[in-house]
């Protein structure tokens, strides 16, 4: 009588084919599944209409001047450390 020693690389092979099969398998369903949600909540929940140019009004002026007289000073800061620092 033989006693047949197993090949253990063939066998390691067979698990990692039959593990990333069904790996490949379950994330192939899933991405079908996320497709059909998807179609399901646009047609039942449809997304609202945003309108894309905001209306402007007269106080947009003064904070867009206000924002960027702060950015320059923030930077004049940062430069004169530099300066006085070497």
């Amino acid at each position: 009588m033989r006693h047949m020693e197993p090949n253990i690389v063939a066998e390691g092979l067979k698990f990692m084919i039959l593990g990333m099969g069904i790996v490949f398998v379950f994330l192939y369903f899933m991405i079908l599944v996320l497709k059909f949600q998807a179609k399901l909540i646009a047609k039942y929940f449809p997304d609202k209409k945003i309108p894309t140019t905001p209306q402007k009004t007269q106080t947009d002026t003064p904070d867009t001047s206000d924002k960027s007289k702060k950015v320059a000073a923030a930077i004049a800061a940062i430069a004169h450390h530099k300066n006085s620092t070497r």
